[in-house]
């Protein structure tokens, strides 16, 4: 037989192949465990901030004081724990979809994105236990409002250039935060040190494969295709928006019940504010903000394009700025 009917019309993307064996060798090294190595056994210390000051932002709030300051970031580590599994959800979903190109092509593609799901899982698996073990040291009230499978139906139905553009970002984003939260800082809680930290490990190796996937989406789409992947984009970092505003509002009642004592009408209004600015920085800035995301958005993109993006990011960047 012919070997070359054997070929996959895929195979162009050989040339790949070794950032995808790259990315498989990394996940092999640092690859952990959720017991073994992130919890070890412990339980959060609730007298220590769960995410670091550069992420939570609440040192802007100067009213506040520094238990109040705690309480707050640790109602913003709870939500993270949950954005997380949220984001994850289509993620995984999506990567399996992608890993269908090449069933019977390049083995070693299929190998990184089936290791790359595996750990989407596992870190899902991770955040639910973060939410269980937070929901055991907080008074009651707090609510996550948005839902994840619904989340996920809405994302995916999205085109593959569109959900690509926003995983990137996604992905992009955990290294900000983990450069957050390396800082000295004795009052962070370590525990949540070393979640951002073994995170960091893997989505980095994400990170690569989302660049080499939407690269390789990009080349197969005609000029059309991609200006509505494009619209697609914005309309998913809106949605992202509008998740962010139901959820900061939430966590800002939750707060103001339980903080313990009243505040002024303008106060109220920051401490909501300052929820909404941190969750933008949090889930959509820093991921923009990181040097390699809009170097690969500008090489996909005409500048008609990318202005378009840009307009419709402006209003979110100079808030959480």
């Amino acid at each position: 037989m012919d070997t070359a009917t054997l070929e996959s019309p895929r195979q162009a993307v050989r040339p790949n192949s070794q950032r995808y064996a790259t990315c498989i060798e990394a996940s092999k090294r640092v690859r952990w465990d959720i017991d073994r190595d992130v919890i070890r056994g412990r339980r959060f210390d609730f007298g220590k901030k769960f995410l670091p000051d550069a992420l939570s932002k609440v040192t802007e709030l100067a009213f506040l004081k520094p238990a109040e300051m705690r309480f707050l970031s640790q109602i913003q580590g709870r939500t993270y724990t949950n954005i997380f599994g949220l984001v994850e959800r289509y993620i995984g979903a999506k990567t399996l979809e992608i890993s269908r190109d090449y069933w019977f092509g390049d083995q070693v593609a299929l190998e990184a994105l089936v290791r790359f799901t595996d750990e989407e899982l596992k870190h899902q698996e991770m955040f639910r236990r973060l939410e269980k073990m937070t929901a055991e040291g907080m008074p009651a009230g707090y609510a996550f409002r948005p839902q994840p499978n619904d989340v996920a139906r809405a994302v995916l139905s999205k085109s593959t250039w569109a959900v690509l553009g926003l995983t990137l970002d996604i992905e992009l984003f955990t290294q900000a935060h983990y450069r957050s939260s390396i800082e000295p800082d004795a009052d962070l809680s370590e525990l949540w040190k070393d979640v951002f930290l073994f995170h960091w490990k893997e989505e980095s190796q994400h990170a690569v494969m989302d660049e080499l996937e939407w690269r390789r989406e990009d080349a197969r789409l005609t000029g059309a295709e991609r200006d509505r992947g494009v619209d697609e984009l914005i309309e998913l970092v809106g949605a992202i928006d509008g998740i962010l505003r139901m959820q900061s509002a939430s966590d800002a009642d939750y707060f103001l019940l339980r903080a313990g004592r009243s505040f002024a009408p303008v106060e109220e209004s920051a401490i909501r504010d300052l929820l909404l600015k941190a969750y933008r920085w949090q889930y959509i800035v820093s991921g923009v903000h990181e040097p390699r995301f809009a170097e690969v958005l500008k090489a996909l993109v005409t500048p008609a394009q990318m202005e378009r993006i840009g307009k419709a990011l402006a209003p979110i960047l100079a808030h959480a700025a």
